[in-house]
């Protein structure tokens, strides 16, 4: 078994509404992603942690994808996957992430419909953002206070 760490930092420097932050990867991937409440709630321009977790799934729905076709012997030769990630107000006060949203379109020489949509499924079971958003996932949190 091989663990693999990936790392991303993200800094806010005030209050939730006029507030702003940057979101940074390890990679150099994301470098100082502008995000607010502003480019979160009211489309402005920036990034938003929703973005980043549809992006996420869509990266990683194609390669799982990708995988099972190959399994059984098909090249794809153009998978797209658009995911949609909503975030919905709750009652009680807050937002909550309701949903996920994968639309696929692939061209795969010689596959028929009923063995794609068969994949389909195997590339949704062995994807590990699908699984981590169907089944949860434990979070650790270490916390310290600066003075």
């Amino acid at each position: 078994m091989v663990d693999i760490e990936r790392r991303a930092e993200a800094v806010w420097m005030g209050d939730l509404w006029t507030g702003k932050g940057y979101i940074s990867s390890t990679s150099g991937a994301l470098q100082n992603a502008d995000y607010s409440y502003a480019t979160r709630f009211e489309f402005a321009p920036g990034t938003n942690p929703e973005e980043l977790l549809a992006a996420a799934h869509a990266a990683c729905y194609s390669m799982a994808l990708s995988a099972a076709l190959g399994s059984k012997g098909y090249k794809p030769e153009n998978l797209q996957t658009r995911a949609i990630c909503t975030i919905s107000s709750q009652e009680s006060g807050g937002f909550k992430i309701t949903g996920m949203q994968l639309n696929v379109r692939a061209r795969v020489p010689e596959i028929k419909e009923e063995v794609f949509q068969e994949l389909i499924k195997v590339a949704d079971d062995g994807c590990p953002v699908s699984n981590v958003l169907r089944k949860g996932l434990h979070v650790e949190i270490h916390a310290s206070l600066v003075k």
